[in-house]
């Protein structure tokens, strides 16, 4: 693994994911917040409006990292993600 590896995180959310997310988004968020403060999220923000997925940039990580993450993520433990990806991406 080398620092500058970065990793997308890709999730499909459920249809009506703005009804659903309120009782699990500030956990969610607390999540993301912890791994961006540790320095292991680069960025994430939803996809669409309403959102529809959502997309999470890793750095300095390895997919069994990120694995391990969506393992832990309140909103896949609730079933409010119906897929998700995880992509080595080329920056440039």
């Amino acid at each position: 693994m080398s620092e500058d590896e970065t990793y997308l995180l890709l999730y499909t959310y459920v249809d009506d994911m703005i009804d659903r997310r309120g009782p699990y988004r500030d956990a969610h968020l607390e999540h993301i917040g912890a791994h961006k403060a540790a320095g292991s999220i680069v960025m994430a923000g939803a996809l669409g409006s309403p959102p529809t997925g959502g997309a999470i940039a890793f750095r300095g990580v390895t997919p069994a990292d990120v694995e391990a993450f969506t393992a832990a993520d309140p909103y896949v433990k609730a079933g409010l993600v119906t897929a998700q990806r995880i992509e080595r991406w080329n920056v440039v």
